[in-house]
């Protein structure tokens, strides 16, 4: 006689659990894949093609710069940028532009 009987139900939790994991590795695959999150104009051309400030790898063509999402608020982000490429002058995080004077204090850390 077993100790454990399964519920009728066990396969339709471990199907539920397979598309939630499934939908939630998609998605951060779709972000690791070209996600781009911020986008920043620089005063002047960046200094490489490619670098890191602030633990997200930049993408560069002339001044015009893309990358992931990080861990930071976009401050933080665009103060970061800022200290390694030289003077933003947009910024945008997840499509919402950084107001006037937060980019001003984004230029202006150092």
């Amino acid at each position: 006689m077993p100790i454990f009987t399964f519920s009728p139900h066990a396969h339709s939790f471990a199907l539920a659990g397979a598309l939630v994991g499934g939908l939630a590795f998609a998605s951060s695959a779709a972000t690791a894949a070209g996600g781009t999150y911020y986008r920043a104009e620089l005063a002047s051309p960046a200094p490489g093609a490619r670098f890191v400030a602030r633990d997200v790898v930049w993408a560069c063509t002339d001044a015009s710069c893309i990358a992931g999402q990080g861990t930071s608020r976009p401050l933080i982000m665009c103060s970061a940028l800022a200290r390694k490429a030289g003077p933003v002058t947009s910024f945008t995080a997840g499509g919402k532009p950084l107001e006037a004077d937060d980019l001003a204090r984004c230029n202006a850390a150092k």
